[in-house]
């Protein structure tokens, strides 16, 4: 297959701002995508394309989200630091729980150019969350310190060998994707969740130990797709009892490609 034929997707970035008494780059930003999630959008042979922010210090040239909107296929918002309580009109209650608002701005304004260009966006772990706050939803900032009784989702000691089952919930294309497994095991590496869902999403899996939302997807067939989940499909490991990725990935990746062959129809 020619570089031409091929599907491009987005990586939204992850954000190391600048920091003065970091030995490398040296009071310099850096913007970056974990090694995982771009080998999972390459899977199947789909190109991976970082979008870092045009904005900042150092901005040059007049390059835009939309830019990126336009000329891509479609975007995954994958995992990073916290959604800032600021972004859904709640103060942090805790200093270490401030995330990052400036990371939540670029990524709001990207979903809203991917959404202006009709593409499709996938959310991972922070991505569903922020996904979650860009359409009006909230969030618990910190799950043991809200949910004191709810299943503890993120052990910082075995990563992403934290697992927990999840019901996906019948009828939802979730659940056609996965056709007779009403309950499937998945990773757990997060400490917020979903509290307040944004309108005109449904959800389509939660926890079966606390039923907090793990699986959420828009709800107008007549709008771009947009679906996301709380776990990380990319770090599934082939001969596994966690969940397999692929079906998620594939129906991504059908949406952009159905828009794609659209776009060049007309």
């Amino acid at each position: 297959m020619d570089s031409a034929s091929r599907l491009k997707i987005g990586i939204s970035a992850c954000f190391m701002h600048a920091d003065p008494a970091r030995a490398l780059f040296t009071g310099k930003t850096l913007q970056y995508v974990e090694q995982s999630i771009a080998h999972w959008v390459m899977s199947t042979g789909a190109l991976a394309v970082m979008i870092p922010s045009p904005t900042g210090a150092t901005q040059r040239g007049d390059v835009t989200l939309d830019h990126y909107a336009h000329w891509l296929d479609g975007l995954v918002l994958h995992g990073g630091a916290d959604v800032s309580p600021l972004s859904y009109g709640e103060q942090p209650l805790q200093e270490r729980w401030a995330g990052d608002k400036i990371r939540d701005e670029y990524e709001i304004d990207l979903v809203a150019a991917f959404e202006r260009h009709g593409k499709p966006v996938f959310g991972v772990c922070r991505g569903l969350q922020l996904m979650n706050v860009a359409y009006g939803g909230t969030l618990y900032q910190d799950i043991q310190t809200q949910l004191p009784q709810a299943l503890l989702h993120r052990d910082a000691s075995i990563y992403d060998h934290n697992f927990h089952s999840v019901e996906i919930r019948p009828g939802s294309r979730l659940a056609s994707l996965y056709p007779g497994a009403a309950k499937v095991k998945v990773n757990s590496i997060h400490h917020q969740a979903i509290k307040d869902l944004a309108p005109g999403f449904e959800v389509e899996a939660v926890s079966n130990e606390d039923g907090l939302i793990e699986a959420i997807r828009r709800q107008d067939p007549g709008k771009p797709y947009l679906a996301a989940v709380q776990w990380h499909p990319e770090f599934h490991q082939q001969g596994s009892d966690v969940l397999d990725d692929a079906a998620l990935l594939r129906d991504f990746l059908a949406a952009a490609a159905a828009v794609k062959q659209e776009t060049q129809a007309s």
